[in-house]
């Protein structure tokens, strides 16, 4: 079963095609980075419509056993998420509401601070708020993946603190093997473990740096990254974007709240879209890097699996349903 913890593609029949030729159980897209209520709800609109029109490669997924189900039908699984907690509009209630309409996962943080905490990006980070406490509690209330990729290290640590269930990294790496604000530091992903959590690695160049360079180097940095916190806390999040553009990339960065040049995850010196990595450019790449943590990094094949998507699975197990 592989699973991958975070995408932000553009999905048409071409890219649900490359999920099925890669073998993808589940998959969670990404529905909102600076979105509103209703635009999100758009977002949710838009995903029925491409799960009736490509029945035959997609299921929209609630639960754990959803994924199981679509797994063993041949289909892929979609987890619904959003990469801010921007649709809730700071409304507690919004919370049970999008839940109901088949959101599963939900950064608490995009780039910026807002009312549940800080960001990765932000010069000084104050923590999870008053109002985050109760956003934590409500979704483990739920059954909401609580996703800390972009949230800053103490917001992160105090919403591990703050959650009665185990929380996730989606889509980011260790920053002691590679230095990056968008990387968590090892005491957040040690807190992370130590509550039952996974860290998505991601293959995005940015954040990846040298260990990108080859399928090789990236599956020494999985093994380095087992190393730290331990296989059971070690899955995929690829960040892929397929057939995203220019366009896309500056609502990621830019949203509504500036008229300034913002890099993301980039830098002045390389402003644009990173290239994607030859190796990752699609799922469909996902048995062949299945078959380099077997080759190159010398896990068996019990570990292999957990790391291609069981791991993902008993987290979603432990998480999705209501408390």
């Amino acid at each position: 079963m592989y699973i991958d913890g975070l995408e932000c593609s553009n999905y048409d029949r071409v890219v649900l095609l490359e999920l099925r030729a890669g073998g993808l159980s589940c998959i969670t897209p990404t529905l909102a980075f600076w979105e509103n209520a209703t635009e999100t709800m758009d977002a949710l609109g838009r995903w029925l419509d491409l799960e009736r029109e490509n029945p035959d490669l997609i299921r929209i997924a609630r639960t754990a056993a959803d994924i199981e189900v679509a797994h063993r039908d041949g289909v892929t699984a979609v987890l619904l998420g959003t990469q801010n907690s921007s649709p809730l509009e700071d409304r507690i209630r919004f919370v049970e509401l999008f839940h109901a309409m088949g959101l599963r996962v939900m950064q608490l943080t995009y780039n910026n601070q807002n009312a549940i905490g800080g960001s990765c990006y932000d010069p000084s980070d104050s923590g999870l708020t008053r109002f985050g406490r109760e956003v934590v509690q409500e979704m483990n209330r739920v059954g909401m993946v609580i996703d800390l990729s972009h949230v800053g290290e103490r917001t992160g640590l105090d919403a591990i603190d703050a959650s009665d269930r185990p929380v996730a990294v989606t889509h980011a790496n260790a920053r002691s093997l590679q230095d990056h604000p968008r990387n968590k530091g090892d005491e957040l992903l040690k807190a992370l473990a130590g509550n039952g959590g996974v860290i998505g690695l991601a293959t995005y160049r940015n954040i990846s740096g040298e260990w990108a360079e080859s399928r090789e180097r990236w599956c020494d940095m999985v093994r380095a990254t087992v190393d730290l916190v331990g296989l059971d806390h070690v899955g995929i999040g690829t960040d892929l974007s397929r057939r995203s553009g220019e366009a896309d990339l500056e609502w990621m960065r830019k949203g509504r709240w500036t008229r300034t040049v913002q890099y993301g995850a980039a830098s002045p010196k390389r402003p644009g879209k990173a290239a994607p990595v030859t190796w990752m450019n699609s799922t469909a790449d996902f048995p062949a890097l299945a078959d380099c943590l077997r080759t190159h990094a010398g896990f068996d094949e019990h570990e292999t699996a957990q790391l291609m998507g069981g791991n993902w699975l008993r987290f979603y197990h432990q998480v999705l349903s209501h408390a």
